[in-house]
């Protein structure tokens, strides 16, 4: 070689410089390539190494109860602040109170609507009852006029029954009146014969002509009577319908006059009743001025703030968080992984914050890791375009950290199939979903249930 302009031999170079006498060691090629042969050899072997599939999916910690996830507490009147009585961060019990509001709205601002509403409500209801005394007393002439209805009726029954009773009598006498004349015309024929031959003398004739005038005067006045009788008869009968629509008008007044007492009676009771709704809704209004805590929880934020602000009707005035709450997981699933999610089916999970060393695919070698179990998935698409899944702990596993607060970050992976890693490196480099198995258990299910 050629380091200066002076010619060297090679081996003075390579006895004074020990680097260059590296170079002649044709052993470190040797090595090398061992070296090498071992990390392909150890690849290979590691190709055919088991690995655990998994679906892996971001969430975050929330409450298994819906009723113990955070919350806001809204206003369900409009109102205006005058008076708060916690502080954020303050632990409240049930029924303790938060705030207080004030009326804005100027129907409600009387301070004595309540009892005034209520002496409306006593007036209102003496107005029914009298009402209803003015309607019993309606029911009462309505018994007497009934009652008057059938002693006239059976009066006029009475006449009636007289004069078919005189018009037979008067038909009697009509008829012996014309025997009676019959008779006396024969006699008066046999005593004008016998007068002729000598027998009778004028006296007696002039007596049978005289009673056969009586006679007939008898049957005239007979005949009177009747007529008389049969005229008194049409007079009752008339007397009784008279009767009849005489009091059916009455009545028909009188229920008139019940029925409309009966209507503003039965007015005054819905506007009782109306009255009442109000009254019941004034005093539930008076106890929404204060706002207090539906639970045992903790106050997270003030949303609205200050002294005299003013709120709507449904509008957030603060956030709590209950201070009982069991834990879980929302895990959010790509669509295309979505098949492979099953309700009991086992989950790793790692908490933002907690240090782990962690093994996707071998998950008994992972550190940092808490055991779940699924318990619900979403039958629809989540605004972030994927499926949320709902995770518990499992009992046989680590307890979870028990300063895990709820919306803390989470990663999840959910446990298939186990395969060879090249089968894995494939199935990535391909894009084909991972391998969906199931447990003997669940096939045993699945035998039962069919």
């Amino acid at each position: 070689m050629r380091i200066n302009n002076t010619e060297t031999d090679n081996e003075e170079i390579y006895l004074k410089y020990f680097s260059f006498s590296l170079l002649r060691d044709f052993r470190a090629r040797i090595i090398l390539a061992r070296i090498l042969a071992g990390v392909f050899l150890f690849f290979l072997i590691m190709m055919f190494v088991p690995w655990t599939q998994n679906i892996q999916c971001r969430g975050n910690v929330t409450a298994f109860n819906p009723s113990q996830r955070p919350q806001t507490i809204q206003s369900v009147i409009g109102g205006r602040i005058e008076k708060w009585y916690v502080n954020e961060g303050d632990f409240v019990k049930k029924g303790d109170t938060i705030l207080y509001l004030s009326e804005l709205k100027s129907e409600y601002m009387d301070p004595e609507i309540v009892p005034r509403a209520g002496k409306q409500i006593v007036a209102k209801e003496q107005s029914v009852a009298s009402y209803m005394e003015k309607v019993k007393s309606l029911d009462a002439q309505i018994d007497a006029l009934y009652k008057t209805q059938q002693l006239k009726i059976e009066q006029t029954e009475n006449y009636v029954k007289q004069a078919k009773l005189k018009i037979v009598s008067d038909s009697i006498n009509l008829k012996a009146a014309e025997t009676e004349f019959t008779i006396a015309k024969e006699q008066l024929n046999r005593t004008e014969k016998l007068y002729k031959e000598g027998l009778k003398s004028l006296t007696d004739l002039e007596q049978r002509k005289q009673k056969l005038q009586d006679a007939l005067a008898k049957i005239v006045s007979a005949e009177n009577k009747l007529l008389i009788s049969r005229n008194e008869f049409l007079n009752a009968s008339l007397e009784r319908t008279s009767i009849q629509n005489q009091y059916s008008e009455k009545l028909a007044k009188v229920e008139s006059d019940k029925y409309a007492s009966l209507s503003d009676m039965y007015h005054a009771e819905g506007d009782v009743a109306k009255m009442q709704t109000q009254l019941m809704n004034y005093s539930v209004r008076t106890g929404m001025y204060y706002i207090t805590a539906p639970q045992d929880c903790y106050i997270t934020r003030a949303i609205k703030t200050g002294i005299g602000e003013t709120v709507k009707e449904g509008e957030d005035l603060i956030s709590i968080m209950p201070s009982d709450y069991e834990l879980a997981v929302e895990l959010y699933v790509e669509p295309l992984n979505i098949p492979l999610i099953e309700k009991g089916q086992h989950v790793r999970i790692i908490f933002d914050g907690w240090p782990n060393i962690v093994f996707s695919g071998w998950p008994n070698s992972s550190y940092g890791t808490y055991g779940g179990k699924v318990v619900a998935v979403d039958n629809f698409v989540s605004n972030n375009g994927k499926y949320r899944i709902l995770i518990i702990a499992e009992e046989d596993d680590y307890s979870w950290p028990k300063e895990l607060r709820p919306s803390a970050g989470a990663f999840g992976m959910a446990l298939l199939k186990d395969v060879p890693i090249w089968y894995e490196i494939w199935r990535q480099i391909s894009g084909f979903p991972p391998d969906y198995y199931k447990s003997k258990e669940q096939k045993l299910e699945q035998k039962d249930k069919g």
